[in-house]
């Protein structure tokens, strides 16, 4: 896998060597020599990770990653601090300051490489869902995306058969989560897989188990594809967590387990998981918004053309009917006029809720115009569709619509035009069908309205 990486660091050797080496893996490289320059080159250049020095005149390493994780334009973008500091509290204020690791001088290859890797990999992720809530945003259906917790609290799974070692990093986790312990891997594998749990913290160590096997597992499962992993490694451990990181495991942290690190690493790995949880709920929302109609919640034409050619189809090969019904409130026009706008709003929302409750989870309604509404029912003849229809007409002719805050009080009838391909030609085709239940209800509005009418055949 390939990526864009930007390094920034002020000595030039060092920005130098680094971009050797990950040249020599294929990455493309950036260099910067300031925080003032590296966010313009991030916020310009977009790149897939930054490597980040802490020591640097003006804007230290740790100002720079907090704006850079401030911005919209680049808080996406993964930042590893790769420092000569090596003291804890250097390595927890890195992450207190939004970097996703914080590796110290000097870095086995190997393993910045797979932490390049594992991180780019997790940003392609988001890159796709955040372009597609871009486009929601320009569309105005979906708003800005929101990450704070609200005080809400965070599902965590310990999966770990030493029961001393998971107690204390339990305690360590401290109130703020929903801890629970497994101590049986296999049990555990189904416990993560019931999806109520916000991130799983693995020890690499497990005796019961294979943990690499475990891990791959979880990430193996629809449930848990995208559940944040935390691995819990012995300092040193460099080939398991290369393997670990390249299975997809998100991030890890080196025994002894300190306090501070461990709060920090979880709580960016819940923020990261938000963000995408967010995206993707605007992507439904946004999705939704383009197939459903807006006053009613029923699906638009938009979503009728490409479906109903699939029940269609479906009718056909199976050799089942097919019935469409149109819909249209009579004298819609007039309590418009009579009553206002908003009125006939309400009176639309309220017939397509009556709508709703007199189908079938098979059936399709859409609005299909104005004040017009048209219902799709598979595996239905004439005659059903005909009693479904009659039973609608009659529901609506005996209900009062009250509108203008129950000042007013409003009578409405629906003329209703039926079409079947159970009698249809060979060569139907969804608009014809949907041609004949037109026909039907224009007979319908001309017979005296408030009244069912099937095409003939």
């Amino acid at each position: 896998m390939t990526a864009r990486v930007l390094v920034v660091d002020d000595l030039e050797p060092n920005v130098k060597l680094l971009e050797a080496k990950l040249r020599a893996e294929y990455f493309d490289v950036l260099g910067a020599y300031s925080g003032e320059e590296a966010i313009k080159l991030a916020v310009a250049e977009q790149p897939d990770i930054i490597l980040l020095d802490v020591m640097m005149p003006g804007m230290d390493g740790f100002e720079t990653c907090r704006r850079l994780k401030e911005a919209p334009e680049t808080m996406h973008i993964p930042v590893v601090m790769v420092t000569a500091l090596d003291q804890q509290a250097d390595r927890v204020s890195g992450l207190e300051a939004g970097a996703d690791d914080f590796l110290t001088k000097p870095v086995e290859d190997l393993a910045l490489f797979a932490r390049v890797r594992s991180l780019t990999r997790l940003k392609m992720m988001t890159d796709e869902l955040r372009a597609r809530h871009a486009t929601g945003q320009g569309l105005g259906v979906v708003d800005n995306i929101d990450v704070e917790t609200n005080g809400s609290e965070s599902r965590l799974l310990i999966i770990d058969d030493n029961e001393d070692q998971s107690e204390r990093l339990k305690k360590s986790l401290g109130t703020d989560q929903l801890v629970s312990i497994e101590l049986d891997p296999e049990v555990a594998l189904n416990r993560a897989r019931s999806g109520d749990f916000d991130m799983i913290v693995v020890n690499m160590s497990l005796e019961a188990m294979d943990p690499l096997r475990l891990c791959s597992s979880i990430r193996s499962f629809e449930e848990t594809r995208l559940t944040p992993i935390l691995a819990v490694v012995r300092q040193g451990d460099t080939r398991k967590l290369v393997r670990a990181l390249d299975i997809g495991v998100n991030d890890y942290i080196s025994r002894p387990v300190d306090k501070n690190e461990l709060t920090a690493r979880v709580s960016t790995q819940l923020r990261r998981m938000r963000y995408v949880d967010q995206l993707r709920s605007s992507f439904q929302a946004s999705l939704e918004m383009a197939v459903t109609d807006q006053l009613t919640g029923l699906y638009n034409r938009r979503y009728l053309a490409s479906h109903l050619s699939a029940m269609f189809d479906r009718a056909y090969w199976t050799e089942r009917p097919l019935s469409v019904m149109i819909i249209d409130i009579d004298h819609f026009k007039k309590i418009n006029d009579t009553h206002g706008h908003d009125a006939g709003d309400k009176v639309i929302k309220e017939f397509a809720e009556s709508i709703s409750r007199s189908l079938r989870g098979i059936d399709l309604a859409c609005r299909y115009g104005g004040e017009e509404f048209l219902v799709a029912m598979p595996d239905t003849d004439m005659a059903f569709a005909s009693v479904v229809a009659e039973r609608l007409r009659a529901e609506i002719e005996s209900t009062k619509f009250i509108v203008n805050s129950g000042r007013d009080e409003i009578s409405v009838t629906v003329s209703i035009g039926i079409g079947s391909t159970e009698n249809g030609p060979n060569e139907d085709a969804p608009q014809k069908l949907i041609k004949r239940a037109d026909e039907a209800l224009y007979e319908a509005k001309n017979g005296g309205r408030n009244r069912v009418i099937k095409s003939a055949a």
